[in-house]
């Protein structure tokens, strides 16, 4: 055979290859038996062993090839995943649905698409010119984990994008330069359950149920461990996307099936009224489905609304989850514990007989606070009718006092604090009770933990139980007395080896110039989480503009509200937070921050917009240079854009640009604003 022959007989097996996995995953409509699906695939596989110079990264029988990983790495989201509001019943989805028509001045109906919520685990996929080329999981919204050689054994996730031919053999329609799409890995139940026989049957732990499995599939360091597990995937979401463009959710999942990506099944829906219906019948069902599924997500269709709608901190305004109500199970409560958190919050947890909650074996329940005890008429021996809110948290529903015996006991919430035997108060206007010890044990590891985790100082080796250790001997009380600690006094502890203190005391040392965010958000300061600390690092850019800042100020912070600042403000007004970064400051921390190591923030408040290819730097350095100078980049153009930055082959972005009258910069442009 010629090598243009056989050249043609590669071709000819990857595209029929490709258009199979296309009919049975996402038409659901399979040609060809599996035998013959196999033998297709192994004359592929033999030409390839002959030729290896042939293979190319997208070939189907790339699934699997790549060694094992020592860890994963991390990936930036270009477009932040956003998580999403919940419903919990038809009363909050209508709440919602007027939210939205009051964001839009107006009273008609809003068309809507309505989908299952699968139970999964999102991840992202990059597509450069039709072709796979990464994945990384959603991770905490901003930033994931690199899964990309898995992604690839996932074989509902195409490694090369379809193209529909018209009758003259020409596509339908262009491929994108860059789609960045997000979607859902699950597994299904038959799968599941399937795959747990075989983990019983060699011995190895059983997983709670689907969502479980696929998520840790999909983080296995050994991409062939993956390929072996029975996961599919469904996609529902873009980050950001070049050369193409979409008017609505339900015509890029129109679109996305012809490029051969999964979707669930949907409805374009007229009124919320007709998402209502659509709920009910999806719930009446939901046991009929091959998947989990633990509600449904409704989105405002038009694209144009939902950039008007914008949305909430991380969270869009044109787009919802309406919950399932959760499972139920009845229980006996055992005991009432309270738990105190690093805030000094008590919380009364009852302590249940083990019951099983759709594959969650359950053993405790919260109890939010007293309030909610005495509202539901709690008791310690009482049987309740518990459930997973969401179909996550534990929490007991409801008490069945038909079958009270008159031994149930009443709880109270103590006095003193269980842990350090400090006053308890109720603040006014407050459900929680709290414990008013500054020193109490239990805060100072709460406070603790949170300041050496990995997304705060990162001290890697000083855990919970070492922390305990700590203060049980007397060498902290907060967080800077870490840095005071010697080798001298580690050795005497349990279980501290020379070789062990030398590797906390270096760990210690190497955490002495975080970046701004990061000792912000080690701080726990409440209400601040993660991308909040990032928001604020990058605003202020320095602790001392942050510290000085008014509550007034701090509200004009984009993406921080009343609450935040309120918080912010008070907790750098303290007498003891002055105290303890003084502490800080004299233990030699050095707080760092790149994004204004470079002096003057040039293009500080101001939104860009990238399109198009650039000649000289990628779209990501591109990002990175506005951001180091202040500004901040956005995945679409709306009024509220300061300039869109326009390469070669740029699109509907600039093109909506021009249409709003947003400044249009070209390459040299830009750089000469940079200089400036």
């Amino acid at each position: 055979m010629s090598d243009t022959q056989l050249l043609q007989e590669l071709e000819t097996l990857r595209s029929d290859i490709r258009r199979h996995n296309k009919l049975y995953y996402v038409d659901d409509n399979p040609e060809v038996s599996d035998a013959e699906y196999d033998r297709l695939m192994r004359r592929l596989q033999e030409i390839e062993a002959a030729r290896p110079e042939l293979i190319t990264p997208d070939s189907p029988t790339q699934r699997v090839g790549a060694a094992p990983l020592k860890e994963f790495g991390t990936v930036t989201h270009n477009v932040p995943m956003l998580s999403l509001a919940n419903a919990m019943d038809e009363e909050e989805l209508k709440e919602f649905d007027q939210r939205v028509k009051r964001a839009l001045s107006t009273t008609a109906d809003i068309e809507y698409v309505f989908e299952p919520k699968i139970d999964g685990l999102a991840f992202e996929a990059i597509y450069e010119h039709g072709v796979f080329v990464s994945g990384s999981t959603r991770g905490d919204g901003v930033t994931g984990e690199d899964v990309t050689q898995n992604l690839k054994t996932v074989k509902a996730i195409p490694l090369r994008l379809s193209q529909e031919l018209d009758a003259d053999g020409k596509p339908t329609f262009p491929l994108p330069s860059r789609l960045e799409v997000r979607g859902e890995v699950y597994m299904d139940k038959a799968d599941f359950a399937k795959l747990n026989k075989e983990r019983e049957q060699t011995g190895e732990p059983l997983f709670a149920n689907p969502r479980n499995s696929a998520a840790g599939s999909l983080r296995q360091l050994d991409p062939t461990i993956t390929a072996k597990r029975p996961l599919k995937a469904f996609f529902y979401a873009l980050g950001q996307v070049e050369g193409i463009s979409f008017a609505s959710q339900f015509e890029m999942l129109a679109m996305f099936r012809k490029m051969g990506l999964p979707t669930a099944f949907h409805y374009r829906c007229q009124s919320i009224e007709e998402v209502l219906q659509r709920y009910h019948e999806l719930h009446e069902r939901r046991d009929s489905l091959p998947y989990e599924i633990d509600g449904s997500v409704v989105k405002v269709n038009s694209f144009q609304l939902q950039q008007e709608l914008g949305m909430i901190s991380r969270s869009p305004r044109w787009a919802i989850a309406f919950k399932f109500p959760a499972t139920q199970e009845t229980t006996t409560i055992n005991d009432i514990i309270v738990q105190v958190g690093r805030t000094g919050a008590l919380t009364p947890v009852a302590v249940l007989e083990p019951v099983n909650l759709r594959g969650v074996l359950v053993s405790r329940a919260t109890l939010h606070n007293q309030d909610e005890i005495e509202r539901k008429d709690i008791r310690i021996g009482d049987t309740a009718v518990i459930q997973r809110a969401g179909d996550v948290i534990p929490e007991v529903v409801k008490i069945i006092d038909t079958k009270r015996t008159g031994n149930e006991q009443k709880f109270v919430m103590p006095t003193q604090c269980p842990v350090c035997k400090g006053a308890v108060v109720r603040p006014a206007g407050e459900a929680v009770h709290r414990c008013t010890n500054h020193d109490c044990p239990a805060k100072q590891i709460g406070h603790l933990e949170h300041f050496v985790s990995k997304r705060a100082m990162n001290i890697d080796g000083v855990s919970s139980k070492l922390l305990e250790l700590f203060i049980d001997n007397g060498l902290i009380k907060d967080a800077a007395d870490l840095y005071s600690i010697t080798k001298a006094q580690l050795l005497p502890l349990e279980r501290m080896a020379d070789k062990s203190a030398e590797n906390v005391i270096q760990a210690i040392e190497k955490s002495k110039q975080p970046e701004l965010w990061r000792f912000i958000f080690a701080l726990g300061i409440r209400h601040v989480g993660e991308h909040t600390a990032k928001v604020l690092a990058k605003h202020f850019g320095s602790l001392d503009k942050l510290r000085q800042a008014t509550e007034a100020e701090l509200t004009t912070v984009y993406e921080i509200g009343t609450e935040v600042a309120k918080s912010v403000a008070q907790f750098f007004q303290k007498p003891e937070t002055d105290m303890l970064l003084k502490k800080f400051a004299a233990a030699g921390i050095q707080i760092v921050n790149p994004q204004s190591a470079a002096g003057a923030q040039p293009l500080a408040g101001k939104s860009f917009v990238l399109t198009g290819t650039l000649a000289t730097m990628t779209r990501d350095a591109a990002k990175e240079m506005i951001e180091k100078a202040g500004g901040r980049v956005a995945s679409s153009v709306s009024k509220n854009t300061d300039y869109v930055v326009a390469g070669s082959d740029a699109g509907s972005k600039l093109a909506k640009a021009q249409q709003l009258g947003v400044t249009v910069l070209s390459e040299e442009e830009f750089q000469a604003l940079l200089n400036e």
